[in-house]
């Protein structure tokens, strides 16, 4: 699994790092607030280490952005002893919050229960989304009880999508997860396989979700009501 450290003390962030490879965790490094989000995208991590403190943009504002294309867990790093700034990261939407100094085997110990429990609530290979119900396991895909053709192509885009909702996957991603690395076609076949799952999927309603395009990001199956 891996592991973005947004962290503008190298020594800080090389301890995390040395600790989290020690126990087989992939490891990048950030150190400024500007940089933080273009590597989350570019990485795709399964979890988030933030400093609040950070030079040119802070904490606080990188989850938001990060919220605003994904649900990957993030736990937050501050010196900031007051209770309001704890309240306000879990309000914002952080997973769990670490004081400094800390020790760095607690940061891993709060890591891996925070990955264990997202694990758990992913396990669940049934995915509802209001009327629409997607059987990972079983491949199988319902639109208020009806059953929905796709080609294995589209269904396979659609699963990862539903895997991993309310986050934003560019063309190359899924291209990457789904077509292979050995894929040399163009990635417009992305937009056309997005378009007819679309299509596939006019009688969900758009009260409960959508397939969204966020422009110059990519795709996301957001989900306004489960």
């Amino acid at each position: 699994m891996k592991v973005l450290v947004v962290e503008d003390e190298f020594a800080i962030s090389k301890v995390l790092k040395a600790y989290l490879q020690k126990v087989g965790y992939d490891v990048i490094q950030v150190y400024d607030g500007n940089d933080a989000l273009e590597k989350f995208q570019e990485f795709y991590p399964d979890l988030v280490l933030l400093d609040v403190m950070l030079p040119n943009k802070d904490g606080w504002e990188i989850l938001k952005e990060i919220r605003a294309v994904s649900n990957c867990p993030v736990i937050m790093l501050t010196a900031l002893g007051d209770v309001n700034y704890r309240l306000e990261g879990l309000a914002i939407g952080a997973d769990d919050y670490i004081p400094k100094p800390f020790v760095a085997d607690e940061v891993v110990a709060r890591v891996k229960a925070v990955l264990r429990r997202t694990k758990s609530d992913n396990d669940n290979p049934v995915k509802r989304f209001g009327k629409l119900e997607i059987n990972i396991k079983a491949h199988q895909v319902l639109v208020d009880g009806k059953d929905i053709t796709l080609t294995p192509r589209d269904l396979s885009v659609l699963l990862f999508l539903a895997e991993n909702p309310n986050q934003t996957f560019t063309r190359e991603q899924l291209i990457e997860h789904i077509w292979g690395w050995d894929y040399d076609g163009s990635d417009r076949a992305v937009d056309l396989a997005i378009k007819r799952i679309r299509k596939s999927l006019q009688g969900w309603p758009s009260s409960e979700g959508e397939i969204k395009t966020l422009r110059g990001l990519g795709y996301q199956l957001s989900v306004y009501k489960k």
